[in-house]
């Protein structure tokens, strides 16, 4: 077995290696984790026992990156280093405590992430996107839309200020989360408040399948969508998006929904322990006998409600839109000259294409 020898010369250290036999050091490699025991601390640099290698050191800007690390370390602790230059010119191994840390606490998340564990995270801050937070001291970001239907702002109608203001009330707090997605090389990490889920719901939702139709309770309502509880299985929740509320042309779910209605819907899909749902599926759809309605060449009146780069959304009543494209202006700016947002014109439908839910219209002369 390898034996060495530390020298000390006045704040750093030599490693003379006694050559009895071969050397060991060839079997490091710079990004190998080492356990290091902390043999003393000094101005220029901090010295590691590393068992069966030799000496270690922390030098240079390490000492600065592994600042708040070392004053928690006494002589005698043990740490896992990363190995940064194999051997130095005074045959010491340099060691980086800041990586070290960093790789092991993405082994922990890449564990968390694939055994679905959940975790518990502060709250350190908040954008309008979403909260801040420290997991194993890597920033981890909590996507709004990931809050759990209790926690999601509920009075914002996607204003980013009142958003911003909203989360900015968890700064502080603790939640309880699971990882779903990380890339170490981007430093990026997002977890998931929705995806906690007790093993007793995923039980509960082992019974359901896509195509049943459940009660439910609405439980939260946000701008993409509305939350809602089996009313049967309280601990199983779903998310209905704005598009399966209803045939209805609508801008927001409030126009439709509230918390606390109770609404049928039927399962559109199961995956992950996620459940999408339909209300729409469950009720006629207007545009089966939307050419019995409208037909091609008919003059109809109809209000603007939305302006695109290419054409105006008109309402001709409440569940059926048509579009007139922007070609028949030339421009937006003469679309925009010609109609407004909210009045009413008379339109000539010059096409119905029930199949793909699709009217085209003409500004009547």
């Amino acid at each position: 077995m390898q034996q060495t020898a530390a020298t000390k010369r006045g704040d750093t250290y030599e490693l003379r290696v006694l050559k009895s036999e071969p050397s060991l050091m060839p079997l490091l490699k710079a990004g190998d984790i080492v356990e290091a025991r902390l043999l003393e601390k000094s101005n220029r640099g901090v010295y590691f026992d590393i068992s069966k290698i030799g000496l270690g050191v922390i030098r240079g800007q390490e000492l600065s990156n592994s600042r708040d690390i070392l004053k928690k370390l006494n002589v005698g602790d043990t740490i896992s280093a990363k190995v940064a230059v194999r051997e130095n010119k005074n045959g010491l191994v340099e060691l980086s405590l800041s990586e070290a840390t960093k790789q092991k606490a993405w082994q922990e998340i890449k564990e968390l992430k694939e055994e679905g564990q959940p975790v518990k995270i502060k709250i350190v801050s908040s954008n309008s996107g979403g909260l801040i937070a420290d997991l194993l001291g890597v920033q981890a970001f909590l996507p709004a839309s990931q809050l759990s239907p209790e926690h999601y702002p509920q009075e914002t109608d996607g204003n980013r200020t009142k958003m911003l203001e909203a989360l900015k009330q968890f700064v502080g707090q603790e939640l309880t989360v699971k990882v779903i997605n990380f890339t170490p090389r981007t430093n990026k990490l997002i977890v998931s408040e929705r995806e906690v889920l007790s093993e007793g719901a995923k039980e509960a939702l082992a019974k359901y399948k896509a195509g049943d139709v459940v009660n439910c309770i609405v439980s939260g309502v946000a701008t993409f969508g509305a939350f809602v509880r089996f009313a049967d299985d309280p601990s199983i929740e779903g998310l209905i998006y704005i598009s399966e509320l209803s045939h209805s042309i609508i801008e927001n779910p409030k126009e439709v929904i509230k918390v606390g209605d109770m609404v049928r819907a039927s399962i559109l899909e199961i995956k992950d322990g996620r459940v999408s749902l339909s209300i729409k599926t469950l009720e006629k759809n207007p545009w089966d006998k939307v050419a019995d309605k409208y037909k091609e060449g008919e003059i109809v009146n109809g209000g603007v409600y939305r302006i695109t780069p290419f054409g105006a959304f008109v309402k001709l009543d409440p569940q059926i839109s048509g579009l007139i494209h922007v070609s028949e202006f030339g421009s937006l700016e003469e679309l925009k000259k010609n109609l407004e947002l909210g009045k009413n014109y008379n339109f000539l439908v010059s096409s119905v294409k029930p199949d793909v839910k699709r009217i085209i219209l003409k500004l009547a002369k």
